[in-house]
């Protein structure tokens, strides 16, 4: 995967994390698609929580200085898309994504690290 994918995937995965965003996955969909690259899914349990972790994700994104092409969904926020050319991130209320089930769909994907997330200490 190529160093700005591998950025991008990196970055959005660890603002879903940061966001307590559940069940993340990033597949490699490069030759299945010419869509993107790499695909990342993630849910949360409110509208209000696809939201935030939409928000962020394109929040930090944008620090590091990508810009999404379209985001589709965020006034409904039961599945935000957010497309970033090489990347497709969705974020989805559970229920949602236990219906359009995605991952089955790509299932062929090659499935990508996930960065580790420092766990914070209680001393």
């Amino acid at each position: 995967m190529s160093d700005p994918t591998a950025t991008l995937v990196d970055l959005a995965c660890r603002a879903c994390q940061e966001k307590k965003g559940h069940d993340l996955v990033a597949l490699d969909v490069r030759g299945l698609t010419s869509l993107a690259d790499a695909f990342v899914f993630c849910s949360g349990t409110t509208g209000r929580q696809v939201k935030a972790i939409a928000d962020e994700v394109e929040h930090q994104l944008k620090e590091a200085g990508f810009r999404p092409y379209a985001i589709e969904g965020a006034r409904e926020a039961v599945w935000v898309l957010l497309d970033y050319g090489d990347l497709v991130v969705h974020v989805f209320e559970k229920e949602t994504r236990d219906f359009y089930n995605l991952e089955r769909l790509w299932g062929e994907a090659p499935r990508l690290e996930l960065p580790a997330v420092a766990v914070p200490r209680f001393d």
